[in-house]
């Protein structure tokens, strides 16, 4: 029985009054040039820069939105075309894929989580966005039940850790103890890093905070690969540290990726030593 408002039967017995155009690339390939896709990325990316300025009503942050533009546009543009020089392999494609927004996006992700304002030339240094209900958080409120395996600890402000793998966490946990660090497992303690990946807005969660020295704490990632999206979030976690760094009120930040546990306790040290050298 056919449906009320349809027909039924092939397409091809349905529409015989239109014809198909079969479509490829290839008018695409002649009406596009890879110098102007280079142009839109760098457009995207200087828009990304620009929206720490657009809410900005003082004098400071008018005259950078005016001025910005046109210096920043050939120094973003340089970096654009050095990159798709170096880290983009064709491998056989016209070079007018790169207009795809799949890889126009991860460009514009890539290059903009690694440009960073130049406050020496009066740009104005990378800020957190603070959460305006609750700007910070402490271990002291960390409370929650779990049935996933647990073990006790010596040097940390939360009295047990949940490991979430057998070994990685575990390991982890038990070096850090080793070298007589004060720590917590992030777990409910409310630390996310903003981020995005494939223009989807995310939050990444890192693994540990561990107190280097009484002023500096470093953020700890335990993480034995990396593909695309870890690596976003790991530039996130560099940009975060950065503002936290630049707003001034909690220290000196680091973030540091552990690749082998039994490594961990020797680069604990190295970063400690690196700590106390780094200017407040």
């Amino acid at each position: 029985m056919a449906t009320v408002g349809y027909k039924e039967g092939y397409a091809s017995q349905q529409t015989a009054a239109f014809d198909f155009v079969e479509q490829t690339r290839e008018a695409y390939y002649q009406q596009t040039h890879v110098q102007a896709i280079k142009f839109q990325i760098t457009r995207l990316i200087l828009e990304r820069l620009m929206s720490a300025y657009m809410n900005g009503t003082d004098a400071k942050s008018r005259v950078l939105r005016l001025q910005s533009r046109h210096q920043l546009f050939p120094q973003v543009y340089r970096f654009v075309d050095d990159y798709v020089a170096r880290k983009v392999d064709w491998q056989g494609c016209d070079q007018c894929e790169l207009g795809l927004e799949k890889y126009a996006r991860r460009m514009v992700e890539r290059l903009a989580d690694q440009i960073m304002p130049d406050d020496t030339e009066g740009e104005a240094p990378l800020m957190p966005v603070l959460n305006r209900y609750k700007p910070t958080g402490t271990t002291g409120e960390v409370n929650f039940k779990t049935v996933r395996p647990c073990f006790m600890t010596q040097r940390s402000h939360i009295n047990q850790v949940v490991a979430d793998t057998a070994t990685w966490e575990t390991s982890a946990a038990f070096r850090i103890e080793q070298a007589e660090m004060i720590y917590a497992r992030n777990d409910h303690l409310g630390l996310f890093i903003p981020y995005e990946y494939q223009g989807i807005d995310q939050n990444y969660e890192p693994d540990y905070l561990v107190r280097l020295a009484p002023e500096v704490t470093l953020i700890l990632e335990i993480k034995g690969y990396e593909d695309n999206e870890v690596k976003a979030k790991h530039d996130a976690a560099k940009r975060w540290v950065a503002a936290v760094n630049n707003w001034g009120q909690l220290g000196k930040w680091m973030f540091h990726v552990c690749r082998n546990t039994q490594t961990l306790a020797k680069e604990l040290g190295y970063l400690v030593r690196q700590g106390h050298s780094q200017p407040n």
